[in-house]
């Protein structure tokens, strides 16, 4: 499978019609289900305690998901890294979390350190939290391409635990060639793809990648 979307209960919801349904499966995380069901799409699994849905909202779910797993709500796990879990078991090539911001700051807070163990754990697989107006990815030391995304105009790059060394931009407006990026720096943020193709690359450390628009 090429893609995994995995939707959560958050208020911020990305545009999802690009994703081919034969080549993408979706997991719905609690409230997240219901939010892909009001955007017409099924899930094939909805996993969580459910406790974000009215009990009229649940039954939608169970009669529309033909696998839904409810769990407890005192568990260790989020209902997010369970439906993670669910969509891994697909092994698709890319992950997409959306649903996982707004509202609770801590909850934002969450969603991105678990792209970043998602994606430290399974650097085969590409990870990335969108909404409508974001795309946020974790970059591990290599060379990454960028496409051009007239929707996300604007390209940030913030390290994500400790500094990121070596790193070269080509392609974009402002190109840099071997720079360390230190937490508390922003000289790196809204930055453009100056071409159809870019290439982001460094030596160490993790590179938080924010791709955004305005609108």
């Amino acid at each position: 499978m090429k893609y995994a979307v995995v939707c959560a209960g958050g208020p911020e919801v990305a545009e999802l019609s690009e994703f081919q349904i034969d080549e993408t499966i979706f997991i719905g995380a609690d409230r997240g289900a219901f939010h892909l069901l009001e955007k017409g799409i099924i899930p094939e699994e909805a996993v969580g305690d459910f406790d974000s849905v009215s009990r009229e909202e649940y039954k939608v779910i169970r009669d529309s998901v033909l696998i839904v797993d409810r769990y407890r709500s005192e568990k260790d796990e989020t209902d997010t890294e369970l439906a993670v879990s669910r969509a891994l078991t697909y092994k698709p090539e890319h992950v997409v979390l959306t649903g996982v911001t707004g509202g609770r700051l801590d909850h934002t807070e969450a969603a991105l350190h678990l792209l970043y163990r998602l994606q430290t754990e399974n650097p085969a697989i590409s990870f990335s939290i969108r909404n409508e107006t974001n795309e946020l990815s974790m970059l591990l030391p290599t060379v990454h391409e960028v496409t051009k995304k007239p929707n996300y105009p604007y390209v940030s790059f913030f390290p994500f635990g400790g500094k990121v060394t070596g790193l070269t931009l080509i392609g974009f407006k402002y190109e840099t060639l071997n720079e360390t990026l230190e937490t508390g720096m922003t000289k790196f943020t809204s930055n453009e793809t100056a071409s159809s193709n870019c290439t982001i690359s460094f030596h160490e450390g993790i590179c938080l990648m924010v791709r955004s628009s305005d609108a």
